[in-house]
């Protein structure tokens, strides 16, 4: 009967592998969930995590299976330009614990929405969250998605349909989601922090395995490899030459790559709930310090895994054929799932399965709580004054379910929905401008008033869809072309959204400047 279930290219011990870390990621939220009280102890982990493991997690979260697989697909297909964008990943974590923390941790707040209800009122608060609960329900669905199409190949289609009872991929969406449900709902934040912490070490621990054990397939070893490589131009990683479209350039680093981070780890509530859950501006600083001294290091590290497996295919054939790309997936993302089955020794295997598995349910559990905390925090309680808390808690573990089960819905549904998967990758960036720029108005520029900050929001939003979807206008696409030479690069999306939100907050302050002082309710 176990044969039935036996991937071709498993053995028992790379099944047990998977089952244990399985098995103990549910104990983690079984452990953790002894400590739920209230619903600051489940969405801010009671704020007594230690520091560093606030700084693994941040890092885990941002680095879904996609990563994992996407990256190393980069160099493979290029070379590693895509390094630069790293540069302006570093710098942002470093301005933020300069500057943002201490508004992050200026009293107890649960969502960076709040800021924006303190100093302009509740219009702007939940606008903004409103905004996030879209992007990332889609987001968060298309990943979920697009993750479990190379899990399938991993896991292969019997264990995926579960037995033959489902169709592979929803059967792979039900067992990510559903796994990553278990431990986050009997824990809260804190269970996610830790798992992530764990799952951290082992895809950390997989890509350094295949550093060192691919050039040992290959002829001359490391330094052969490294001399092909260099040789076919996959070692380039500097291109001085600014340009809007592709390829990736050193100024999309400095400056998109900048904005995309202070967007999306201090204005979207998937990174910044692990900020909020420390328990001092020291320790925020250092947790975000951590991230910057880790994010870079990982990403190269999973590039120069992709420059290897490029090596190492020259001169081995591939034994399962490349899928064809997809919208979301390229053909390349699927060159390291493949290694990992056909290449690699029994029960190391194993461990190259589970870092896949790791990374997904990582970004997973990430949403599901950031979810769940805005829902709750910024919609339901602001509503609901006189509600205890042990009623809340309930709540906000029902609302982890729903969530949970809006990201089944909306990653089954996007099988079939071409444009919503197409449109996912970027929306994050379609709304990452409005977001930041509502904050920094918030903080350094609150006498523009709530009206007009909503305005520039709401404003930010219509023109990164024009610039996503231009209209079908040759004169205005022959203009486009000329100015921007070609396709807007989505590196640079934050940027232009958070100026369009500036730009058009202060004009309409100075045309129609609201008279009434800003509502600010109590950040809770």
């Amino acid at each position: 009967m176990a044969s039935v279930w036996m991937n071709a290219y498993f053995n028992l011990g790379d099944w047990l592998i998977i089952i244990a870390y399985l098995g103990g990621i549910i104990a983690l939220g079984v452990r953790f969930g002894r400590e739920q009280h209230n619903t600051r102890d489940y969405f801010l982990g009671s704020r007594n995590i230690p520091w560093w493991g606030i700084g693994v997690s941040i890092v885990a979260a941002e680095t879904s299976a996609l990563t994992v697989i996407g990256v190393p697909a980069i160099a493979y297909g290029s070379n590693l330009l895509f390094i630069q964008m790293i540069f302006g990943y570093v710098i942002a974590r470093l301005i933020l614990a300069a500057v943002m923390v201490p508004h992050y941790l200026k009293g107890e707040i649960y969502s960076p929405y709040q800021l924006l209800e303190r100093h302009l009122g509740t219009g702007p608060r939940r606008l903004a969250g409103a905004f996030f609960l879209l992007l990332e329900t889609l987001a968060a669905g298309v990943r979920v998605f697009v993750a479990c199409i190379p899990v399938r190949l991993l896991l292969g289609e019997r264990v995926c349909s579960l037995g033959g009872f489902v169709d592979p991929i929803l059967g792979a969406i039900l067992m990510f989601v559903g796994f990553s449900l278990i431990y986050t709902s009997l824990g809260g934040v804190k269970a996610v922090i830790w798992t992530d912490a764990v799952q951290f070490c082992l895809f950390l621990g997989g890509g350094l395995f295949a550093l060192c054990y691919i050039p040992t397939l290959v002829e001359g070893g490391w330094t052969g490899a490294m001399t092909a490589a260099a040789a076919a131009g996959k070692l380039q990683w500097l291109n001085a030459q600014f340009s809007f479209s592709a390829p990736f350039n050193l100024w999309m680093g400095l400056l998109g790559g900048t904005m995309i981070v202070l967007s999306s780890h201090g204005a979207e509530q998937l990174i910044v709930q692990r900020v909020l859950a420390c328990g001092s501006v020291a320790d925020g600083r250092k947790a975000l310090t951590l991230s910057a001294v880790l994010i870079f290091p990982l990403f190269l590290l999973f590039l120069l895994v992709g420059v290897l497996l490029w090596v190492f295919y020259q001169s081995h054939p591939f034994q399962i054929p490349l899928p064809e790309s997809r919208p979301g997936l390229k053909s390349f993302d699927f060159v390291f799932p493949i290694f990992m089955l056909t290449e690699v020794p029994h029960l190391l295997k194993g461990f190259l399965i589970v870092a896949i598995l790791a990374a997904a349910m990582s970004s997973i559990s990430s949403a599901l709580t950031a979810l769940a905390s805005v829902s709750t925090m910024d919609f339901v309680k602001p509503f609901t004054p006189g509600r205890d808390e042990a009623a809340l808690l309930r709540f906000s573990k029902y609302s982890t379910v729903f969530w949970a089960g809006m990201l089944v819905l909306t990653a089954w549904l996007t099988r079939e929905v071409t444009f919503v998967l197409n449109a996912a990758f970027s929306l994050r960036g379609l709304t990452s401008g409005a977001l930041l720029g509502g904050l920094l108005l918030a903080l350094f520029s609150r006498r523009v008033g709530a009206r007009a900050t909503m305005a520039g929001m709401i404003v930010s939003l219509a023109v990164m869809n024009l610039l996503y979807w231009p209209p079908n206008i040759p004169a205005l696409q022959d203009w486009w072309t000329r100015t921007f030479g070609g396709e807007v690069f989505w590196p640079w999306f934050t940027l232009i959204g958070t100026g369009v939100t500036l730009s058009v907050a202060w004009l309409v302050r100075a045309v129609w400047p609201d008279s009434r002082p800003p509502t600010a309710g109590q950040a809770g």
